[in-house]
């Protein structure tokens, strides 16, 4: 007797989730090419907390918000992989009324921290390149810790109301998400009540989350420039380009796959792209941030190989 098809038994308030793929045929291998990322990117974070934690000489600034972005990074990437990978192997496209608002909550929240922690990672070389006096004050642990607590507030505060706005929303009988996740636009185009402060809300959001600390990457970036351009010798141009090198690309990959989906006009075929884009940012970028921040670091590259050649006992940076 053959495999089953695919079913897409639901309750009245199940959502489906109607992944990258109907075609049963592409299901194990879709499977396996998203189990392996996902162990990738936990297992790369997850060495990348623990040797910034192991090593005394990474308990700075920058690599105590690196060791915050990795946890981020982890927790926004398993806000969604897992239940598209529990979806494929139960045959299933179902998701709860409650699950899809709680994983749309964590997507709000570890995905507007990536943004904050960015900002705050490009003023931090920001300082460190063009007020290098006023390093040691200006990024104290002090300040570091208020920095973090407020990137949380900032992004846990719209995060929770936008959901709870959800909440009044009444959706019709049809229930397919285009997408692997729950999307809030998505969600949006299912609602049979009046949208309107939901659609403002997640204007407002993408202005909080996307434009906010965009701008303040990008002014701290001009500012580091105009610092590095000063310095008489091209060695000491390279040395503090370096420490920029790592952050800035992941700036790029990081904005340029949203930008591929909130600034490209649409099309067709815009739900395939955001789908594409989402999987670029919410997947693949995770999954490489560990790699390019080790290899192109000497830095970790030393705590990594420090972790791998001795049982040390870990404990987070400043605590």
């Amino acid at each position: 007797m053959g495999k089953p098809s695919r079913v897409n038994q639901t309750t009245a308030s199940d959502f489906l989730l109607l992944g990258l793929s109907e075609q049963p045929e592409q299901q194990p291998l879709l499977f396996g090419i998203f189990l392996g990322m996902y162990l990738v990117t936990m297992v790369g974070n997850l060495l990348i907390i623990l040797a910034i934690s192991s090593d005394p000489h990474l308990h700075t600034p920058m690599y105590f918000f690196l060791a915050n972005l990795s946890f981020t990074d982890a927790c926004f990437t398993s806000a969604s992989i897992p239940k598209m990978l529990a979806n494929i192997h139960t045959e299933s496209q179902a998701i709860s009324y409650s699950g899809c608002l709680t994983q749309l909550y964590f997507l709000l929240v570890f995905g507007g921290l990536d943004n904050c922690l960015l900002a705050v990672m490009a003023y931090d070389r920001y300082v460190a390149i063009c007020q290098p006096l006023q390093y040691s004050t200006a990024m104290s642990p002090q300040l570091c810790a208020l920095m973090l607590a407020m990137c949380w507030l900032l992004t846990n505060c719209p995060a929770l109301m936008h959901t709870l706005l959800l909440t009044r929303v009444a959706f019709c009988a049809q229930k397919a998400i285009p997408h692997f996740y729950c999307d809030p636009s998505a969600l949006l185009k299912l609602a049979c009540s009046d949208t309107r402060i939901n659609e403002l809300m997640i204007i407002a959001m993408g202005l909080a989350f996307l434009t906010v600390p965009l701008t303040l990457i990008v002014f701290s970036y001009v500012r580091i420039s105009w610092a590095v351009l000063g310095i008489s010798s091209p060695g000491g141009r390279c040395k503090a380009f370096s420490t920029c090198g790592s952050h800035l690309t992941v700036v790029l990959l990081f904005y340029g796959s949203l930008m591929g989906v909130y600034l490209l006009p649409p099309s067709s075929y815009s739900t395939e792209r955001e789908s594409r884009a989402a999987i670029l940012y919410m997947v693949i970028i995770p999954m490489l941030n560990p790699f390019i921040y080790s290899l192109r670091n000497r830095d970790m590259k030393e705590a990594l190989g420090k972790l791998f050649g001795s049982g040390k006992t870990f404990s987070l940076p400043w605590l």
